[in-house]
């Protein structure tokens, strides 16, 4: 089976104000996943998910190039344009 879908999540121009808000709820709420997913392995296993470790610290990377966008646009007086896609796929499950 080889499906796959697009779905566009985000795809417009935005203030500043508004792409903040986008952007910051997108990327917390990944970390907080991970966070979430890290905890629970902490508790379960007894050591962190070497995956959700990884991904954190990506997405807080992700984090701050996305404030310092913000920040040019404010300085700038511009406008963001963002456009976000996500492809899905069926896969098969991990062993």
């Amino acid at each position: 089976m080889n499906m796959v879908e697009q779905v566009t999540i985000i795809d417009g121009v935005f203030s500043e104000t508004d792409a903040k808000e986008i952007l910051l709820n997108i990327i917390s709420t990944k970390i907080h996943f991970h966070s979430m997913k890290n905890f629970s392995a902490q508790e379960r296993f007894g050591k962190e998910d070497a995956i959700s470790v990884k991904r954190m610290a990506d997405l807080n990377h992700d984090l701050e190039k996305i404030k310092e966008i913000l920040h040019q646009a404010v300085v700038n007086n511009l406008n963001l344009s963002i456009h976000s896609n996500i492809h899905i796929s069926l896969a098969e499950k991990q062993k």
